[in-house]
Protein backbone atom coordinates (compact mmCIF):
# COMPACT_ATOMS: atom_id res chain seq x y z
CA UNK A 1 0.00 0.00 0.00
CA UNK A 2 1.45 3.42 -1.30
CA UNK A 3 1.62 6.09 1.89
CA UNK A 4 -0.79 8.88 1.01
CA UNK A 5 0.61 12.38 1.60
CA UNK A 6 -2.11 14.27 3.82
CA UNK A 7 -2.27 18.27 3.56
CA UNK A 8 -0.65 19.61 6.53
CA UNK A 9 -4.24 20.74 8.16
CA UNK A 10 -4.67 21.66 12.02
CA UNK A 11 -8.53 20.89 13.35
CA UNK A 12 -9.43 21.73 16.89
CA UNK A 13 -12.92 23.14 18.63
CA UNK A 14 -14.12 24.31 22.01
CA UNK A 15 -17.45 23.73 23.08
CA UNK A 16 -19.63 26.62 23.52
CA UNK A 17 -20.68 26.26 27.25
CA UNK A 18 -20.45 29.97 28.00
CA UNK A 19 -17.82 31.63 30.53
CA UNK A 20 -14.55 31.94 28.58
CA UNK A 21 -11.89 31.84 30.96
CA UNK A 22 -7.91 32.43 31.13
CA UNK A 23 -7.43 28.84 30.78
CA UNK A 24 -9.56 28.70 27.67
CA UNK A 25 -7.36 31.15 26.14
CA UNK A 26 -3.78 29.79 27.23
CA UNK A 27 -4.51 26.12 27.13
CA UNK A 28 -6.61 26.53 23.46
CA UNK A 29 -7.04 30.05 21.38
CA UNK A 30 -3.31 31.35 21.80
CA UNK A 31 -2.29 28.24 20.24
CA UNK A 32 -4.74 28.23 17.63
CA UNK A 33 -3.46 31.57 16.72
CA UNK A 34 0.46 30.30 16.88
CA UNK A 35 -0.30 27.78 14.60
CA UNK A 36 -1.99 30.42 11.61
CA UNK A 37 0.50 30.65 9.06
CA UNK A 38 2.08 28.87 5.69
CA UNK A 39 2.66 25.45 7.57
CA UNK A 40 -0.58 24.54 8.09
CA UNK A 41 -4.20 24.81 6.90
CA UNK A 42 -5.84 26.10 9.87
CA UNK A 43 -9.80 24.89 10.53
CA UNK A 44 -10.94 25.73 14.14
CA UNK A 45 -15.05 25.13 15.30
CA UNK A 46 -17.40 25.77 17.61
CA UNK A 47 -18.28 22.34 18.60
CA UNK A 48 -22.17 22.68 19.23
CA UNK A 49 -23.10 19.26 19.06
CA UNK A 50 -20.79 18.00 21.32
CA UNK A 51 -22.44 20.80 23.64
CA UNK A 52 -25.54 19.48 23.95
CA UNK A 53 -24.57 16.30 25.12
CA UNK A 54 -25.84 17.34 28.33
CA UNK A 55 -29.00 19.75 27.99
CA UNK A 56 -28.44 23.08 27.26
CA UNK A 57 -30.84 26.72 27.33
CA UNK A 58 -31.34 26.95 23.16
CA UNK A 59 -31.18 30.90 24.10
CA UNK A 60 -28.32 30.49 25.81
CA UNK A 61 -26.43 28.01 23.65
CA UNK A 62 -27.16 30.19 20.73
CA UNK A 63 -25.12 33.55 22.43
CA UNK A 64 -22.69 31.43 23.94
CA UNK A 65 -22.03 30.03 20.34
CA UNK A 66 -21.83 33.48 18.94
CA UNK A 67 -19.60 34.73 21.77
CA UNK A 68 -17.33 32.01 21.62
CA UNK A 69 -17.00 33.15 17.78
CA UNK A 70 -15.92 36.62 19.62
CA UNK A 71 -13.50 35.34 21.52
CA UNK A 72 -11.69 33.34 18.83
CA UNK A 73 -11.18 36.31 16.60
CA UNK A 74 -10.54 39.10 19.80
CA UNK A 75 -7.70 36.52 20.46
CA UNK A 76 -5.95 36.86 16.57
CA UNK A 77 -8.03 33.93 14.65
CA UNK A 78 -7.89 35.95 11.04
CA UNK A 79 -11.28 34.16 9.16
CA UNK A 80 -9.29 35.43 5.98
CA UNK A 81 -6.79 33.05 6.84
CA UNK A 82 -8.32 29.90 8.96
CA UNK A 83 -11.81 28.50 8.79
CA UNK A 84 -14.19 29.03 11.55
CA UNK A 85 -17.48 27.77 12.03
CA UNK A 86 -20.04 26.46 13.87
CA UNK A 87 -20.38 22.68 14.04
CA UNK A 88 -23.79 22.14 13.37
CA UNK A 89 -23.89 24.12 10.03
CA UNK A 90 -21.20 21.17 8.08
CA UNK A 91 -23.73 17.81 8.19
CA UNK A 92 -20.61 16.23 7.38
CA UNK A 93 -19.37 15.82 10.63
CA UNK A 94 -22.46 13.75 12.06
CA UNK A 95 -22.50 11.36 9.01
CA UNK A 96 -18.78 10.55 9.61
CA UNK A 97 -19.81 10.18 13.30
CA UNK A 98 -21.98 7.36 12.39
CA UNK A 99 -19.51 5.40 10.31
CA UNK A 100 -17.03 6.04 13.04
CA UNK A 101 -20.08 4.85 15.83
CA UNK A 102 -19.59 1.13 13.70
CA UNK A 103 -15.92 1.21 14.05
CA UNK A 104 -15.08 1.83 17.15
CA UNK A 105 -15.65 -0.94 20.47
CA UNK A 106 -17.46 -0.60 23.42
CA UNK A 107 -14.50 -1.42 25.50
CA UNK A 108 -13.02 1.80 23.83
CA UNK A 109 -15.40 3.74 24.84
CA UNK A 110 -16.11 2.46 28.35
CA UNK A 111 -12.67 3.41 29.00
CA UNK A 112 -12.87 7.35 28.29
CA UNK A 113 -11.91 8.89 31.65
CA UNK A 114 -14.05 11.60 30.84
CA UNK A 115 -17.09 9.68 30.30
CA UNK A 116 -16.43 7.61 33.80
CA UNK A 117 -16.09 11.21 35.06
CA UNK A 118 -18.71 13.06 33.76
CA UNK A 119 -21.74 10.34 34.07
CA UNK A 120 -20.45 9.31 37.67
CA UNK A 121 -22.63 6.39 39.39
CA UNK A 122 -25.16 7.57 37.19
CA UNK A 123 -24.60 6.13 33.89
CA UNK A 124 -28.19 4.54 32.60
CA UNK A 125 -29.26 8.43 32.86
CA UNK A 126 -26.28 9.89 31.05
CA UNK A 127 -27.37 10.74 27.30
CA UNK A 128 -26.59 8.03 24.39
CA UNK A 129 -24.60 11.39 22.97
CA UNK A 130 -22.48 11.95 26.21
CA UNK A 131 -21.05 8.13 25.83
CA UNK A 132 -20.54 8.15 22.04
CA UNK A 133 -18.97 11.46 21.74
CA UNK A 134 -15.28 10.84 21.36
CA UNK A 135 -16.65 9.45 18.19
CA UNK A 136 -18.25 12.38 16.63
CA UNK A 137 -14.84 13.63 17.85
CA UNK A 138 -12.59 11.64 15.63
CA UNK A 139 -14.98 12.51 13.15
CA UNK A 140 -14.66 16.39 13.20
CA UNK A 141 -10.79 15.61 12.74
CA UNK A 142 -10.99 13.28 10.34
CA UNK A 143 -13.85 14.57 7.80
CA UNK A 144 -10.71 17.48 6.83
CA UNK A 145 -8.06 14.53 7.19
CA UNK A 146 -6.26 16.84 10.08
CA UNK A 147 -2.74 16.01 10.69
CA UNK A 148 -2.09 18.00 14.16
CA UNK A 149 -4.72 18.64 16.72
CA UNK A 150 -3.50 21.25 19.79
CA UNK A 151 -5.31 19.90 22.50
CA UNK A 152 -5.09 20.02 26.87
CA UNK A 153 -3.48 16.86 28.11
CA UNK A 154 -7.28 16.30 29.55
CA UNK A 155 -8.31 15.63 25.74
CA UNK A 156 -5.15 13.84 25.03
CA UNK A 157 -7.27 10.10 25.54
CA UNK A 158 -9.99 11.40 23.08
CA UNK A 159 -7.17 11.96 20.41
CA UNK A 160 -5.39 8.26 20.86
CA UNK A 161 -9.26 6.88 20.31
CA UNK A 162 -9.29 9.16 17.20
CA UNK A 163 -5.86 7.58 16.41
CA UNK A 164 -7.30 4.14 16.70
CA UNK A 165 -10.43 4.61 14.85
CA UNK A 166 -8.40 5.80 11.94
CA UNK A 167 -5.83 2.92 12.27
CA UNK A 168 -8.96 0.34 12.20
CA UNK A 169 -10.75 1.77 9.51
CA UNK A 170 -8.24 1.76 7.05
CA UNK A 171 -6.91 -1.98 8.61
CA UNK A 172 -10.65 -2.84 7.63
CA UNK A 173 -10.91 -1.26 4.25
CA UNK A 174 -7.27 -2.49 3.30
CA UNK A 175 -6.92 1.76 2.84
CA UNK A 176 -4.73 4.39 3.63
CA UNK A 177 -7.10 7.23 4.23
CA UNK A 178 -7.50 8.60 6.72
CA UNK A 179 -4.03 10.11 8.54
CA UNK A 180 -3.03 9.36 12.25
CA UNK A 181 -3.52 12.17 13.91
CA UNK A 182 -0.51 13.82 15.74
CA UNK A 183 -1.74 15.63 18.97
CA UNK A 184 0.43 19.25 19.90
CA UNK A 185 0.45 19.54 23.28
CA UNK A 186 2.82 22.40 24.36
CA UNK A 187 2.90 25.34 25.55
CA UNK A 188 3.84 27.00 29.62
CA UNK A 189 -0.40 26.76 30.43
CA UNK A 190 -1.46 24.15 28.42
CA UNK A 191 -3.10 23.75 32.02
CA UNK A 192 -4.49 26.80 33.63
CA UNK A 193 -5.26 25.79 37.36
CA UNK A 194 -7.13 27.66 40.57
CA UNK A 195 -6.33 30.96 41.45
CA UNK A 196 -7.61 29.95 44.70
CA UNK A 197 -6.69 26.25 44.57
CA UNK A 198 -3.35 25.63 42.78
CA UNK A 199 -4.41 21.84 42.32
CA UNK A 200 -7.45 22.53 40.58
CA UNK A 201 -8.15 23.26 37.09
CA UNK A 202 -9.37 26.77 36.11
CA UNK A 203 -13.17 26.51 35.46
CA UNK A 204 -16.24 28.33 35.05
CA UNK A 205 -17.91 25.89 37.47
CA UNK A 206 -16.53 27.19 40.21
CA UNK A 207 -18.76 29.43 42.69
CA UNK A 208 -15.83 31.65 43.48
CA UNK A 209 -15.08 34.26 40.42
CA UNK A 210 -12.02 35.31 42.37
CA UNK A 211 -10.85 31.61 41.32
CA UNK A 212 -10.54 32.47 37.50
CA UNK A 213 -10.20 35.04 34.84
CA UNK A 214 -13.11 35.56 32.81
CA UNK A 215 -12.51 36.82 28.71
CA UNK A 216 -15.14 39.36 29.49
CA UNK A 217 -13.82 40.54 32.94
CA UNK A 218 -12.18 44.36 32.34
CA UNK A 219 -8.76 45.48 33.02
CA UNK A 220 -9.46 46.29 37.04
CA UNK A 221 -11.02 43.17 37.17
CA UNK A 222 -8.25 41.05 36.01
CA UNK A 223 -5.74 43.35 37.84
CA UNK A 224 -8.04 42.80 40.97
CA UNK A 225 -8.25 39.04 41.15
CA UNK A 226 -4.33 38.53 40.29
CA UNK A 227 -3.81 40.92 43.29
CA UNK A 228 -5.42 38.05 45.43
CA UNK A 229 -4.64 35.35 43.91
CA UNK A 230 -3.82 32.75 46.71
CA UNK A 231 0.18 32.29 47.41
CA UNK A 232 2.30 31.14 49.76
CA UNK A 233 5.02 33.32 51.88
CA UNK A 234 8.36 32.31 50.41
CA UNK A 235 9.91 34.31 47.83
CA UNK A 236 10.36 33.03 43.97
CA UNK A 237 12.89 30.25 43.29
CA UNK A 238 15.37 30.64 40.51
CA UNK A 239 14.92 27.17 38.90
CA UNK A 240 11.64 25.62 37.58
CA UNK A 241 12.89 22.67 40.63
CA UNK A 242 11.94 25.18 43.32
CA UNK A 243 8.44 25.33 42.33
CA UNK A 244 7.44 21.65 43.12
CA UNK A 245 5.03 20.87 45.58
CA UNK A 246 4.33 24.51 45.43
CA UNK A 247 0.91 24.56 43.46
CA UNK A 248 -0.46 27.99 43.25
CA UNK A 249 3.37 30.09 42.87
CA UNK A 250 4.15 27.24 39.95
CA UNK A 251 0.79 28.85 38.31
CA UNK A 252 1.05 31.68 38.18
CA UNK A 253 4.73 31.86 37.17
CA UNK A 254 3.60 29.53 34.36
CA UNK A 255 0.50 32.25 33.70
CA UNK A 256 3.40 34.59 33.53
CA UNK A 257 5.32 32.40 30.77
CA UNK A 258 2.47 31.51 28.31
CA UNK A 259 1.30 35.73 28.44
CA UNK A 260 4.36 36.31 27.50
CA UNK A 261 5.53 33.72 25.18
CA UNK A 262 8.63 32.49 27.24
CA UNK A 263 9.59 29.26 29.36
CA UNK A 264 9.23 29.04 32.90
CA UNK A 265 12.67 28.76 33.12
CA UNK A 266 13.27 32.54 31.69
CA UNK A 267 10.21 33.82 33.87
CA UNK A 268 12.20 32.49 37.17
CA UNK A 269 15.64 33.37 35.66
CA UNK A 270 14.79 37.09 35.70
CA UNK A 271 12.19 37.16 39.09
CA UNK A 272 14.09 34.50 41.34
CA UNK A 273 14.58 36.01 44.55
CA UNK A 274 11.16 38.54 44.84
CA UNK A 275 8.50 38.10 46.68
CA UNK A 276 4.65 37.74 45.44
CA UNK A 277 4.46 41.53 46.74
CA UNK A 278 6.23 42.36 43.69
CA UNK A 279 5.54 39.72 41.41
CA UNK A 280 2.03 39.89 40.90
CA UNK A 281 1.81 43.34 40.18
CA UNK A 282 4.24 42.72 37.22
CA UNK A 283 2.18 39.83 36.31
CA UNK A 284 -1.29 41.95 36.32
CA UNK A 285 0.48 44.49 34.10
CA UNK A 286 0.73 41.87 31.99
CA UNK A 287 -2.25 40.32 32.09
CA UNK A 288 -3.91 43.48 31.66
CA UNK A 289 -1.92 44.38 28.59
CA UNK A 290 -2.61 41.18 26.44
CA UNK A 291 -6.09 40.64 27.59
CA UNK A 292 -8.25 43.90 27.99
CA UNK A 293 -7.88 44.50 24.33
CA UNK A 294 -9.58 41.42 23.52
CA UNK A 295 -12.60 41.36 26.22
CA UNK A 296 -13.01 45.05 24.27
CA UNK A 297 -13.18 43.42 20.81
CA UNK A 298 -14.91 40.48 22.01
CA UNK A 299 -17.60 43.22 23.86
CA UNK A 300 -18.11 45.23 20.16
CA UNK A 301 -17.83 42.12 18.24
CA UNK A 302 -21.02 40.93 20.54
CA UNK A 303 -23.05 43.90 19.38
CA UNK A 304 -22.80 43.36 15.73
CA UNK A 305 -23.94 39.67 15.87
CA UNK A 306 -24.96 39.62 12.12
CA UNK A 307 -21.33 40.45 11.37
CA UNK A 308 -20.21 37.21 13.62
CA UNK A 309 -23.15 35.21 11.98
CA UNK A 310 -21.88 35.96 8.62
CA UNK A 311 -18.21 35.24 9.36
CA UNK A 312 -19.66 31.68 10.89
CA UNK A 313 -21.87 30.98 7.49
CA UNK A 314 -18.88 31.82 4.91
CA UNK A 315 -16.68 29.49 7.38
CA UNK A 316 -19.16 26.69 7.01
CA UNK A 317 -18.99 26.75 3.06
CA UNK A 318 -15.57 26.66 3.35
CA UNK A 319 -15.55 24.06 5.62
CA UNK A 320 -17.85 21.92 3.37
CA UNK A 321 -15.76 22.29 0.47
CA UNK A 322 -13.40 20.08 2.27
CA UNK A 323 -15.62 17.77 3.71
CA UNK A 324 -17.81 16.81 1.56
CA UNK A 325 -15.64 14.88 -1.00
CA UNK A 326 -14.13 13.57 2.09
CA UNK A 327 -17.43 11.92 3.26
CA UNK A 328 -18.04 11.22 -0.19
CA UNK A 329 -14.94 9.08 -0.63
CA UNK A 330 -15.26 7.48 2.50
CA UNK A 331 -18.97 6.04 1.85
CA UNK A 332 -17.40 4.86 -1.19
CA UNK A 333 -14.62 3.19 0.39
CA UNK A 334 -17.46 1.55 2.95
CA UNK A 335 -19.84 0.20 -0.03
CA UNK A 336 -22.95 3.04 0.08
CA UNK A 337 -24.86 3.17 -2.95
CA UNK A 338 -25.08 6.32 -4.73
CA UNK A 339 -22.00 7.94 -3.17
CA UNK A 340 -20.13 8.40 -6.30
CA UNK A 341 -23.28 10.39 -7.47
CA UNK A 342 -22.78 12.98 -4.54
Amino acid sequence: MTQTQFTPRVFSGIQPSGGLTLGNYLGAMKRFVDMQGPEFETIYCMVDLHAITVWQDPAALSHNTRELCAGYIAAGIDPEQSILFNQSQVPEHAQLAWIFNCVARMGWMQRMTQWKDKAGKNTQNASLGLFAYPALMAADILIYHATHVPVGEDQKQHLELTRDIAIKFNNDFGVDFFPVTEPVIEGAATRVMSLRDGSKKMSKSDPSDMSRINMTDDADTIAKKIRKAKTDPDALPSEVDGLEDRPEARNLVNIYAALSDSSAAQVLADVGGKQFGEFKPMLAELAVEKLSPISSEMARLMGEQSEIDQILARGAEKARAIAAPILKQTYEIVGMVGAASR
